[in-house]
């Protein structure tokens, strides 16, 4: 339902599962529940397909990992339907440090540094804190300006998150 834009009905899903409406508010507590855990697996996916296809080991690899992950978060249409039709609740879905889609985004983060640093990459501050600044990164270049219509400034991304990297 998120993938080809519609809005996340949960009585449709319920319905689809063969579940009632409570079953699916007892396992994710509410729709946006739902909706944060379909978008941080739809995340986790999208790494993990790019993981496979990437042939570079170390720095090399973290830096084309998480290039490539920016650029298909920009071209994301179920993203930009979400963040067009539900601009501030997407906002606030997304970024919220103790929601789904920020803590799977910066243990995705992680677990992509951890291997490059397996790999020789030398970090230039400590794993954890650089996943959570380069999510940040993301959030703020990706979603910042959602509220007036999504923007995706992938490239200055890219370039900021290249020198974090390197420094």
């Amino acid at each position: 339902m998120f993938l080809s834009g519609k809005r996340l009905d949960v009585n449709a899903i319920a319905a689809q599962l063969g579940v009632g409406r409570a079953s699916i508010y007892r396992w994710f507590g509410s729709r946006d529940g739902l909706l944060g855990a379909a978008i941080a697996h739809q995340l986790d996916r999208l790494v993990a397909r790019i993981e496979r296809d990437c042939t570079a080991t170390g720095g090399a690899r973290l830096e084309e990992i998480l290039d490539r992950t920016i650029a298909l978060l920009v071209e994301d249409d179920s993203l930009r339907r979400y963040f067009d039709n539900e601009s501030t609740a997407a906002l606030r879905l997304v970024t919220r440090s103790d929601g789904p889609v920020h803590s799977a985004a910066v243990a995705t983060v992680e677990r992509v540094i951890e291997r490059a640093q397996r790999e020789g990459y030398r970090p230039p501050i400590e794993r954890d804190t650089l996943a959570y600044a380069l999510v940040r990164l993301w959030e703020a270049f990706l979603y910042n300006d959602a509220v007036a219509g999504f923007r995706g400034d992938g490239e200055r991304l890219r370039q900021v998150q290249t020198a974090l990297l390197r420094a």
